[in-house]
């Protein structure tokens, strides 16, 4: 009987990431893309042109 009241607590007991938590990481990831942004877009410019003329070897 203590097992079941046991699993109804852990039912109940809820955990995990929270509204505030999301708002948080997506900021904080927002404000690293504005910091690199010119980073960023260099560094995606510098892949893709090392695919396309990679690619054209083929």
């Amino acid at each position: 009987m203590w097992r079941l009241h046991y699993f109804m607590h852990l039912m109940k007991e809820k955990k995990g990431i929270g509204v505030v938590e999301v708002i948080l990481i997506l900021v904080v990831l927002i404000g690293l893309v504005i910091i690199f942004k010119s980073q960023l877009t260099s560094l995606v410019q510098t892949i893709f042109q090392k695919i396309t003329s990679e690619s054209a070897g083929i």
